[in-house]
């Protein structure tokens, strides 16, 4: 089954990447020169097509660039352990929301995450608009998707990561306070429901952020975003 990555940065990002889509469709009035060239160079397929066919084919602001791909790739859990460098993976327990997902891959590459776990149920998987959020990111961040992530944070355990959780608990502590220097397994909760109690059994650590405002939680991709930054941080003043 064919699916569509659209959006300027993002079709950019992708031919970067190394990968090879099936197929470019670009704005038949528009200039698009370096996604021209790296098409020339890679050999890949550019047909020049009318706003039209580029408006049926996606949902979304494609800026008259959109290219079709056989499907995204997902990556296998050991060969995220094995390949990683630094010993930094965020897992995403039941999150829904594709925007949400793009941003906090945004994040992970910005901070040098090693990968990404996923779900296959009750949870987002990579799609069109978590690839646009993402803006590149969803090729440079491995994902990989799994059926049961408790498992998976069990298999992480037994690799020698703490599972830091985000969690407003009564026995959470502050962010800026638990030990990074470690391998981290973080975990983030879905939108509504945080983070489920099968999955709260198997953290070390539950950590919270904060709040001096009006709101008791902030959206989970911001969460995320500072979470990975006051690791990276406080890691790097122990340097």
């Amino acid at each position: 089954m064919s699916e569509y990555i659209f959006g300027k940065n993002t079709v950019t990002a992708y031919l970067k990447s190394g990968q090879k889509p099936k197929n470019v469709y670009l704005f038949n009035k528009g200039s698009y020169p370096e996604i021209v060239a790296i098409a020339k160079e890679k050999n890949i397929n550019v047909q020049f097509v009318d706003k039209f066919r580029l408006d049926k084919m996606v949902k979304g602001v494609h800026q008259g660039a959109v290219i079709e791909i056989q499907d995204y790739r997902y990556a296998d859990i050991e060969t995220i352990v094995e390949n990683a460098k630094h010993k930094l993976i965020v897992v995403c327990d039941q999150l829904e929301d594709p925007h949400n997902l793009g941003a906090i891959l945004r994040s992970s590459d910005a901070a040098g995450v090693d990968g990404v776990v996923i779900g296959k149920h009750r949870s987002v998987s990579l799609t069109a608009t978590v690839a646009k959020v993402s803006t590149g990111a969803i090729n440079t961040v491995p994902v990989a998707q799994v059926t049961n992530l408790v498992q998976t944070v069990q298999y992480l355990k037994q690799q020698g990561y703490w599972v830091v959780a985000a969690e407003n608990a009564v026995d959470a502590v502050s962010y800026d306070q638990f030990n990074v220097d470690m391998p981290i397994a973080l975990v983030v909760g879905s939108e509504g429901k945080g983070i489920s109690r099968l999955m709260k059994k198997e953290c070390d650590i539950l950590t919270t952020i904060p709040m001096f405002g009006t709101v008791n939680s902030l959206n989970v991709s911001v969460a995320t975003g500072i979470l990975l930054f006051e690791i990276v941080r406080r890691r790097n003043l122990l340097k």
